[in-house]
């Protein structure tokens, strides 16, 4: 079962490339893909065995129907890049103090946080509802603006990649980044979170706008990234799967992209196989609530293949290692699920190595999508980060705010 599922993934590859007019191409790409689709799909061989296709759609539709997940909306803003890209954000205003009381004390303690704003970027492939849990804690509590990277979710596609064919850089993140805060934070001071991708984002930032950094951010949270080498990640694959894919991965997503409506077919007849490779590289635990596992897979799968490819050599050429520096004189804290395969947590050892005094937390049983996983852990060194970031005397615990397990509550 798990053979046939690979070979669904060769096919898709191979037909692809094909169209492209490179056969030679498309079989080392699917042999490449196959090798990281293989064990993903002996995970749901079982499940392939036991449930028909039918009754899995059925449960996927029941899902997102009736999960809340990504369901939570602010007062929606446009900021526009310096290419013109249309970036999407939304605002989640501090409410009054008296209908907060409560939630602040379990939050922050008995006092009330200062005017802080904090940013929250999302992650490659993701958008702005991968915070979820952590919007849905501080909502009301403290200001929060959360935004789409360009060509993600609800902002536009980027301009200078759809019409002056530029490639995609961390750089140009960064500065996407600086237009969102002069849209929505044009004053007052800032609290900067970034997942992943995001939190190349706000190295980018920091790396080309040292003034603002200094002047207005407080505090930084780095979850689930990475200041570079991403070359080197071996993704939990064998020592020859690693070679294959690295070598000829950007030229098969390249190919894909340009056979972007064929592709996309594509995923969707494959949906089953996809939907392991997703947990796998998701998620570490089995005890993850399905409705958060299926809220991960839209988020991805919404995710156009050619914005996949269009991104994905970024990461190699990123190195923001020496942008940290800008982060010494401020609370930082550093977080990675310990069985994260897509940026490892090797990866926030080094981050800390080089920040002394940033708070290091390596979540066990937690892979790359962590802020899903164990919601409770990044929301409780969420609210620690503001504490120590002066805008609170005292912190305090945090329980209750989500649980992703099977049996818990959502939210």
């Amino acid at each position: 079962m798990s053979e046939t599922s690979a070979e669904a993934v060769v096919s898709a590859a191979s037909a692809a490339a094909a169209s492209a007019g490179n056969w030679r191409r498309a079989g080392v790409a699917g042999a490449a893909i196959g090798v990281v689709a293989a064990g993903a799909a002996a995970g749901v061989a079982i499940e392939r065995l036991t449930v028909g296709r039918g009754i899995r759609k059925k449960a996927r539709l029941a899902l997102d129907s009736t999960g809340p997940y990504g369901t939570l909306r602010g007062t929606p803003g446009k900021a526009y890049a310096d290419d013109g890209t249309e970036l999407y954000y939304e605002v989640d205003e501090a409410e009054p103090e008296a209908s907060l009381a409560p939630r602040r004390r379990r939050l922050f303690g008995r006092k009330a946080p200062a005017p802080v704003t904090v940013v929250f970027s999302h992650g490659y492939c993701l958008n702005q509802d991968s915070w979820h849990f952590q919007r849905a804690a501080l909502r009301g509590v403290v200001r929060t603006v959360h935004w789409d990277q360009r060509s993600h979710g609800r902002s536009g596609r980027g301009v200078a990649q759809t019409e002056d064919r530029k490639p995609v850089t961390i750089d140009q993140l960064g500065r996407d980044l600086l237009a969102v805060i002069e849209a929505a934070v044009p004053e007052g001071p800032i609290v900067l979170v970034g997942h992943s991708m995001g939190g190349m984002t706000v190295m980018a930032l920091a790396d080309q706008f040292p003034e603002l950094i200094r002047d207005r951010v407080v505090a930084v949270a780095l979850v689930g990234t990475s200041s570079g080498r991403l070359g080197e990640v071996n993704f939990g694959l064998p020592v020859a799967g690693v070679a294959a894919v690295r070598r000829v991965l950007p030229g098969v997503l390249k190919a894909l992209g340009q056979q972007a409506a064929l592709v996309e077919r594509g995923r969707r007849a494959t949906a089953d196989l996809f939907t392991g490779v997703i947990k796998r590289y998701s998620f570490a635990g089995r005890d993850v609530d399905p409705a958060v596992e299926r809220f991960a897979e839209r988020m991805i799968e919404g995710t156009p293949i050619d914005v996949v490819a269009e991104f994905y050599p970024a990461f190699t050429d990123h190195d923001k290692t020496a942008a940290l520096a800008r982060f010494t004189e401020m609370p930082v804290l550093v977080l990675s699920g310990v069985k994260d395969l897509v940026t490892p947590s090797e990866h926030s050892e080094a981050i800390a190595d080089l920040l002394p005094d940033a708070e290091l937390v390596l979540v066990p049983d937690a892979g790359h999508l962590v802020m899903l996983e164990h919601p409770e852990v990044v929301i409780d060194r969420l609210a620690d980060l503001l504490v120590r970031a002066g805008a609170v005397p005292a912190g305090a615990t945090v329980g209750g705010y989500g649980s992703t397990s099977s049996s818990a509550q959502p939210g």
